[in-house]
């Protein structure tokens, strides 16, 4: 599991720091495989996600990022170097989304929030379908996972529960002939998914 040098030694110094801020436990780790291509579908809620969902996992997840985040280039630097990489946000960005493919395709792990951006509530929004556009193009599961705040949001010293659901291959997903009815389906699936992992982490 070859990793990016940055990552490695700032998980180091960023571990011990978010374990004591924000008291995260994780569910469901060996659901992600040691190797192999996979997709990281997780709803989303506060900035500290990518950073909550990477400490949570042994494996560098690498993740699209709003193109604003590059416009300085000390913070673009940085964040590259612990694995995102742009994407204009309301528009088509093929860029992106083949340099996604090519993650996949280096047997990596990709991560993308499938409500599209954050939820100012907690609550889920409706899911996009980039995930499962993803998965069938490339032929590759989709891991559902779910941040679990003890509140409503992910804040310091209350508590927030990361849980790792089992992979869902494109055909569980219903994706066979790729058509936008079958993407909105099997993201409705994944969304599903997420919404049990709370479910199960609330009862």
């Amino acid at each position: 599991m070859k990793k990016n040098p940055l990552w490695a030694v700032g998980k180091v110094f960023v571990l011990p720091v978010y374990k004591l801020i924000f008291r995260y436990k994780v569910n469901g780790k060996n659901n992600v495989p040691d190797e192999g291509a996979y997709i990281i579908c997780s709803n989303h809620l506060s900035n500290h996600d990518p950073v909550l969902l990477g400490l949570a996992q042994r494996r560098q997840i690498y993740y699209m990022a709003k193109a604003e985040l590059f416009k300085n280039k000390f913070l673009a630097l940085l964040i590259r170097g612990l694995g995102a990489f742009p994407v204009s946000r309301g528009a088509g960005d093929g860029k992106a989304i083949n340099e996604g493919e090519q993650i996949v395709r280096d047997k990596k792990l990709l991560g993308i929030f499938i409500e599209g951006t954050r939820s100012k509530t907690g609550d889920f929004l409706r899911p996009k379908s980039g995930a499962a556009i993803v998965a069938y193009q490339m032929n590759v599961p989709v891991i559902p996972v779910c941040i679990t705040p003890n509140n409503q949001k992910v804040k310091a010293f209350q508590g927030v529960t990361i849980s790792f659901g089992k992979p869902m291959t494109p055909e569980e997903l219903g994706l066979k002939n790729g058509t936008p009815e079958e993407y909105r389906n099997a993201s409705r699936m994944i969304m599903n998914e997420i919404k049990k992992l709370r479910e199960r982490d609330k009862a």
